[in-house]
C-alpha cells in the first residue's frame, strides 16, 4: 500500500501541479461513485469492483495436453473393442466415456480426440468446470478432455445441444471420462444413451507388446531379453483381466537391463515388479484404514472366498480401532490406522477398494458357487508387502499378530494365518517370537494353533531355525498346557520344518509333563493326533522311527508309555500292509511291532482297540479264513513273549463264535502255549 500511495503522489506532482497544491479538491475512488454536493439524510452506495479489462475475471481452469504424453499415448495405443463405437459416438461432438480407473481410459480418450489429425491440439479441462456454461475456443483446438467431472449428468438436454452447437462451430470434439458408478451412469445412459460408451480394456498381452516394442524397438533385442525369462513368464505376469497400467509396468521392467546390461532371469523381474507394487500400495493405503486392512487381508487370505477376505479385513479394522498402544518391535511407533476419522462403515464399493489394493475378485466356478475368490494379479505382491512391513513398519506387528491369532476356525484360514506369522518371524530374524508366545497363550480362538503352525513353518528357514528349535524345546517342558499343545501342533509335518527324530523327542517331553487335568488330557490327544498325522504321510523311514520311539516310550510306565499303547493300535489299523511287510522282512522294526502289540494288550485302557485291530488284521486282505502271513508271524512272536494280555486275546477268540476271525490261528497258538506249560516227563 505504501508503494501505491507514493506513486500517486509523484504522478500528481508531475501531471497536476494545481491539484497537488490543493488536496481538498481531490478524491481518489477507483470504480466508485463520488457525491461532492450537500447531502441531507442517509445515503447508500452499492458498487462492485470489476476486474481490469485486460485480464480474465477468473483463473483459467484448462490447459494443453503435454505433447510428450500425447505422443507416447499414440505410439503405445492398443485399440480396444470399443474404439469404433467411441469414434461413432464422437461424431455428435460429445462423448461420455464410462470406465473404471486404471483401465486405459485416458489413453483411449486421447486417441479418440487425436484420430485423423497429424499434429492435434488438445486441451484438458478441470473436472470442476461447469460444462453447462463452458464454451470452446473459436478455433485452433481439435479436442477437449475432461477427467473426473464433478457432475456431468446434471447437463440437461438443451444445455447439451448448445454445447454441441458450440463445438461444431469451433470444429472441435469433447470427451468426458466418467467413472463407472451405477447411479450416475444410469442417468447418462437414459438421457444421452447414443453418446455414452462403456470402455473395456484391451488384452494385457497386446498392451505389453505395444509398450515393449516402444521401449525396445529392435526385434532381436526383444528376443534376447525374453529368452532367459522362459516360456511361462509372460502368462504368469499377464493374467486375464490385468489392468493396462500393470501390463505397461511389466513391459518397462522387462526392458530395464540388469547388472552390466545383462538380461535378467524371471525371478528377478517378478521380484522387481512385486516390490515396486508393494511400495506403491502401502504408500497409497498408509492413511486409509479401509485400504490398509483390505491390503493385509488379501496378503494373508488371497485366493480364498471373497467373504473370508472381507470379514478378516473388517476384523482388522475393528482391532485397529480398539487396540491400545502396546509398543513397537524395533523402532518408533506410528499409528496410521488409529486416526480420528476411522470408521467401521464401508465408504466405497468393494470393487473400488480391491482395485486400489491391486487385487481382483474372480468369479466362482458356476452359478451358486459362492461370491468368487479374491487375489492379487501378481501373487508375489503379498510377500513383498510383508518385506516392507517388517522392514519399515514394525509398529504394526503387534496389532497384526493379535489379528492373525483371531482368524477363522477353518483349517485353511489357520494355515494361512500361521504362514503369515512365520513370515514375520523370518523377516525380523526371530525378534517377533515373543509375540508368537503371546498367541500361544491366548485364551479362546485358534491363536495357539496359529502360533504352532508358524513355528513349524519358520523352522524351515536356516536363518531362524536354531531360535525356533530352542523355543520349541523350552515349551515342551513348560508347565503351561497351551505351550505344550502348541509344540504338539508344531511337530506336525505339513509345515515341514521339524524333522521326525527331533519331533518325537519333543513330543516325549510334551506328554511327560501332562497330568490329569482336562487341559493336560487335550495335550495328550494333540500328541496322539500328531503321531497319526506324521505316520499317515511319512515315508517308510519316518514310520520306522515312530515305531521305534513308541516302543521305547511303552517300556516305561508313565504318560508317554500310555500314549504309546493307545496310539499303536490306531497306527496298525491305518495300514496293515506296511506293518505286515515289516514283520515278514524281519530287521529291527519287527521286534518293536511285537513289543508294542503285547504292551498294548497288557494295558487295560488300550486292550479293546488292540484286540479289534488284530481281529480285523486276522481276516486277511481277501476275507478268507486264512489270516495274513504277517499276523501268523506276529502271533508266533507273541506266544514266545508269554504275556497275559496275549493269552487273554487268544481265550477271547477261542470262546467266540465260529465266524470269529483268527479262530484256527488262535487254536494253534493256545496249543503251543499249553504244551509249554506241561510238566516235563522224567525217566
Amino acid at each position: 500500500m505504501t508503494s501505491d500511495t507514493s506513486s500517486v503522489d509523484r504522478a500528481l506532482k508531475d501531471l497536476l501541479p494545481g491539484l497537488d497544491r490543493d488536496r481538498g479538491m481531490l478524491v481518489l475512488a477507483p470504480n466508485g461513485t463520488v457525491n461532492t454536493g450537500v447531502v441531507q439524510g442517509d445515503q447508500r452506495n452499492v458498487s462492485s469492483s470489476g476486474a481490469p479489462l485486460d485480464r480474465p475475471g477468473t483463473p483459467v481452469r484448462q490447459g494443453p495436453v503435454r505433447a510428450k504424453d500425447l505422443q507416447v499415448a499414440r505410439r503405445r495405443f492398443v485399440p480396444p473393442a470399443t474404439f469404433a463405437a467411441g469414434l461413432a459416438a464422437l461424431e455428435s461432438g460429445i462423448l461420455f466415456l464410462v470406465g473404471e480407473p486404471g483401465t486405459g481410459r485416458l489413453t483411449l480418450a486421447l486417441n479418440l480426440l487425436a484420430h485423423r489429425h497429424e499434429d492435434p491440439t488438445l486441451i484438458q479441462i478441470d473436472g470442476a468446470v461447469d460444462l453447462a456454461h463452458w464454451r470452446p475456443r473459436p478455433h485452433g483446438v481439435h479436442g477437449y478432455l475432461v477427467m473426473k467431472p464433478g457432475a456431468p449428468f446434471t447437463l440437461r438436454p438443451w444445455e447439451l445441444s448448445d454445447l454441441e452447437a458450440a463445438l461444431a462451430a469451433a470444429d472441435a470434439h469433447l470427451v468426458v471420462v466418467v467413472p463407472d458408478v451405477p447411479g450416475p451412469t444410469r442417468f447418462l445412459e437414459r438421457d444421452f444413451g447414443g453418446q455414452v460408451v462403456r470402455h473395456r480394456p484391451p488384452d494385457p498381452a497386446e498392451v505389453f507388446a505395444a509398450h515393449f516394442a516402444d521401449g525396445c524397438p529392435d526385434p532381436r533385442d526383444r528376443a534376447r531379453i525374453l529368452e532367459p525369462l522362459g516360456p511361462d513368464f509372460l502368462s504368469s505376469v499377464l493374467p486375464a483381466g490385468l489392468p493396462p497400467g500393470h501390463a505397461a509396468r511389466a513391459a518397462e521392467t522387462v526392458c530395464r537391463p540388469g547388472a552390466v546390461g545383462a538380461a535378467r532371469p524371471a525371478e528377478e523381474v517378478s521380484a522387481c515388479l512385486a516390490s515396486a507394487e508393494a511400495q506403491e500400495l502401502l504408500a497409497r493405503a498408509e492413511h486409509d484404514p479401509e485400504l490398509l486392512t483390505h491390503l493385509f487381508s488379501v496378503c494373508v487370505y488371497g485366493g480364498m472366498d471373497r467373504d473370508v477376505v472381507v470379514e478378516r479385513a473388517a476384523d482388522l479394522l475393528a482391532a485397529a480401532h480398539l487396540a491400545p498402544d502396546t509398543g513397537s518391535v524395533g523402532h518408533g511407533r506410528r499409528e496410521p490406522m488409529n486416526e480420528p476419522e476411522f470408521r467401521l462403515v464401508r465408504q466405497r464399493p468393494l470393487r473400488d477398494v480391491l482395485r486400489d489394493v491391486g487385487a481382483h475378485c474372480a468369479p466362482g466356478n458356476g452359478a451358486g458357487d459362492g461370491p468368487g475368490t479374491v487375489a492379487f494379479f501378481w501373487p508375489a505382491v503379498g510377500e513383498a508387502v510383508w518385506d516392507v512391513v517388517c522392514g519399515e513398519h514394525t509398529e504394526l506387528l503387534p496389532l497384526l499378530h493379535d489379528w492373525l491369532g483371531g482368524t477363522g476356525t477353518a483349517v485353511q484360514e489357520i494355515e494361512r494365518a500361521g504362514r503369515a506369522v512365520a513370515g514375520m518371524v523370518v523377516r525380523t530374524g526371530g525378534r517377533t517370537l515373543g509375540l508368537v508366545q503371546e498367541l500361544a497363550l491366548s485364551t479362546g480362538g485358534p491363536g495357539f494353533e496359529v502360533a504352532a503352525r508358524s513355528l513349524g513353518t519358520a523352522a524351515i528357514d536356516p536363518g531362524v531355525a536354531h531360535k525356533v528349535h530352542g523355543l520349541l524345546q523350552e515349551w515342551s517342558d513348560a508347565p503351561d498346557p497351551a505351550l505344550r499343545s502348541a509344540v504338539a501342533y508344531a511337530c506336525r509335518c505339513d509345515p515341514g520344518g521339524v524333522a521326525a527324530e527331533h519331533a518325537l523327542r519333543l513330543l516325549h517331553g510334551v506328554v511327560n509333563g501332562a497330568g490329569d487335568d482336562p487341559e493336560d488330557i487335550s495335550v495328550a490327544a494333540a500328541v496322539e493326533e500328531t503321531l497319526m498325522q506324521r505316520f499317515a504321510v511319512g515315508e517308510s523311514a519316518t514310520r520306522e522311527a515312530i515305531t521305534r520311539h513308541l516302543a521305547a516310550w511303552a517300556r516305561v510306565e508313565d504318560v508317554a508309555g500310555l500314549i504309546a499303547c493307545l496310539t499303536f493300535p490306531r497306527l496298525v489299523g491305518s495300514d496293515h500292509a506296511w506293518f505286515g511287510g515289516r514283520m515278514l522282512a524281519g530287521g529291527t522294526t519287527a521286534p518293536d511291532v511285537a513289543e508294542l502289540t503285547v504292551r498294548a494288550l497288557n494295558e487295560a485302557a488300550s486292550y479293546p482297540s488292540m484286540r479289534e485291530t488284530l481281529l480285523a488284521w486276522c481276516e486277511g486282505p481277501d476275507e478268507t479264513s486264512r489270516p495274513d502271513p504277517a499276523v501268523e508271524e506276529l502271533f508266533v512272536r507273541l506266544v514266545d513273549s508269554r504275556q497275559h494280555g496275549f493269552l487273554r486275546l487268544l481265550l477271547s477268540i477261542e470262546r467266540g463264535g465260529d465266524t470269529m476271525p483268527g479262530k484256527e490261528l488262535a487254536a494253534r497258538c493256545l496249543t503251543e502255549w499249553r504244551s509249554r506249560n506241561q510238566p516235563q516227563q522224567t525217566d
